[in-house]
């Protein structure tokens, strides 16, 4: 049975660490009988939730918002898949601008009178990329978690990772804040970062397969 898996980086930076660290988690899981797709809202315009309530009584198949932007395409792929990712840069101790303001349009799988419990008990995973070892790493995945609990997900912890919140990656030599202008992708300094992204998402695999039993 195929599992489906939508990642979702929330950089504003192209082929940078966020994006370069869910490539890489989601490149270590096993092909078989698992289908990945990858949304980098560096390339979307996802606009502020307004709050017009629009969805709670006006959604149609294929608008489940009022505002016509890129979002709508993003709901179909979270609606379809059976783990999500939520992955986030850290630049003042919280997750980036441009997740905040996807996260606030989920409100469709809330109130939305087509659409509302349509994320239930799938698995939800978050991953943070920060410059500093303490500075911010893990408000960012308590933002991600209650995301998840919102919209009655599962989130995926494991304590073999750097932090049983989610994937923690740094991307300064140790998370020490110092800048090195030779290293364009810090990330790949931090094996154990990285190899709580491998652990995380493999543990999401193994509950997906638990909820689908």
């Amino acid at each position: 049975m195929t599992h489906r898996i939508l990642g979702i980086s929330g950089s504003p930076v192209k082929k940078g660490n966020v994006e370069t660290l869910l490539n890489r988690a989601i490149e270590s899981l096993p092909v078989k009988n698992v289908e990945c797709d990858i949304v980098h809202l560096s390339c979307l315009k996802i606009r502020d939730c307004l709050h017009c309530n629009f969805c709670l009584t006006k959604q149609t198949k294929g608008g489940y918002c009022s505002i016509k932007d890129d979002a709508q395409a993003v709901f179909e792929k979270a609606e379809a898949a059976d783990i999500l990712v939520l992955a986030s840069p850290v630049y003042f101790m919280r997750t980036s601008a441009r997740m905040a303001a996807l996260i606030d349009r989920f409100r469709v799988f809330v109130f939305g009178n087509l659409t509302a419990g349509h994320m239930k008990n799938k698995i939800g995973v978050s991953m943070a990329a920060a410059w500093l070892r303490h500075g911010g790493v893990e408000t960012t995945h308590l933002t991600h978690i209650l995301t998840f609990l919102g919209l009655e997900m599962i989130p995926a912890s494991v304590h073999q990772g750097v932090s049983p919140l989610g994937a923690s990656v740094l991307t300064s030599i140790n998370g020490s804040g110092n800048f090195d202008p030779a290293v364009s992708l810090g990330i790949e300094n931090d094996e154990p970062g990285m190899k709580s992204a491998r652990l995380i998402l493999r543990r999401a695999l193994e509950l997906a397969k638990l909820i689908r039993k």
